[in-house]
């Protein structure tokens, strides 16, 4: 709702600040808070003023939010995205989705046959064996001179 403040939330906070400075102050205490925050909006509005004044003519499609690099990334990319090659990259990720969907489906088919199933859990018990045999044959994989 209001800085990710629930109702609930903002009631008790309501009440609170009623018990703390009474209902007396609040009025006072709201209204200056208000000015303050009405001051620093339009210190920070002339100061973007004076910024897009002294960089000139050249900066007149500046925008502030630009300097976010999310945003300047995707105004770029919509921009640019096909000199880029943003084409070719969603052709990819087209052509992994498709893949992993047949691989999943083939996987599902696997699954279906017990004859497969057993093959593969056989064949992945003696996998373990079989790299443990491939290190020792090759001797150590540090150097033993250099420790």
């Amino acid at each position: 709702m209001f800085f990710d403040i629930g109702p609930l939330k903002l009631v008790a906070l309501v009440i609170i600040a009623v018990v703390v400075f009474g209902p007396d102050k609040l009025p006072k205490l709201i209204a200056d808070a208000t000015r303050l925050l009405r001051t620093i909006r339009e210190f920070s509005d002339s100061a973007k003023q004076d910024i897009r004044k002294e960089l000139g003519p050249d900066f007149d499609g500046f925008e502030f939010e630009d300097l976010n690099p999310k945003t300047f990334v995707r105004k770029q990319l919509a921009v640019h995205g096909d000199a880029l090659g943003l084409g070719e990259v969603r052709d990819l990720k087209k052509d992994i989705s498709t893949g992993a969907t047949a691989l999943s489906a083939r996987a599902k088919v696997t699954l279906a046959d017990p004859l497969a199933v057993g093959e593969a859990s056989r064949s992945q018990a003696a996998a373990p064996a079989v790299a443990a045999e491939q290190r020792n044959a090759g001797g150590p994989s540090y150097d033993l001179d250099a420790t």
